[in-house]
């Protein structure tokens, strides 16, 4: 099974959109097994975001980031990358498609609710960014039967 990091942003948060996201993933089939509610650190946000480090948005991604509480996440299921994205949408909220997390609910791109990993490669650096080991729950779910052959 694949994992994905998925952040819920201060948007979302300040927003009250937070059960909104978490049920678009489950209702999707993923399978939550770690989850926080926290305030990243602007040391925690440089890293995370250091791939954009030199690009003209950066300074203003990492002030926002910090700017208010995330729920931090990961998810697990059968190519969990490509549909936790899917189910979020294009990073311009105006461009995503109706029914995606962004397409519903964003309306700006530096305002797009969530973040998740793009690569198996990030998924694994993120993750372990966010949550040691022992933050997460592998756990039997009943239903696991009903969502995949």
């Amino acid at each position: 099974m694949e994992r994905t990091l998925i952040l819920v942003k201060p948007d979302g948060v300040q927003r009250g959109l937070t059960g909104e996201i978490i049920g678009r993933f489950e209702q999707r089939g993923l399978k939550m097994v770690g989850m926080k509610f926290m305030q990243m650190s602007p040391a925690l946000a440089e890293e995370h975001y250091g791939v954009h480090k030199e690009r003209p948005f950066y300074n203003s991604l990492v002030e926002y980031i910090i700017s208010g509480p995330i729920v931090a996440m990961v998810w697990e299921g059968k190519d969990a990358i490509a549909a936790a994205r899917s189910t979020m949408g294009a990073t311009n909220p105006v461009a995503a498609a109706p029914g995606t997390i962004r397409g519903d609910l964003g309306m700006e791109i530096g305002r797009n609710l969530v973040h998740g990993s793009d690569s198996p490669e990030n998924a694994v650096k993120e993750v372990n960014l966010f949550f040691n080991a022992d933050e997460l729950v592998d756990w039997a779910r009943t239903t696991d039967s009903w969502i995949r052959e």
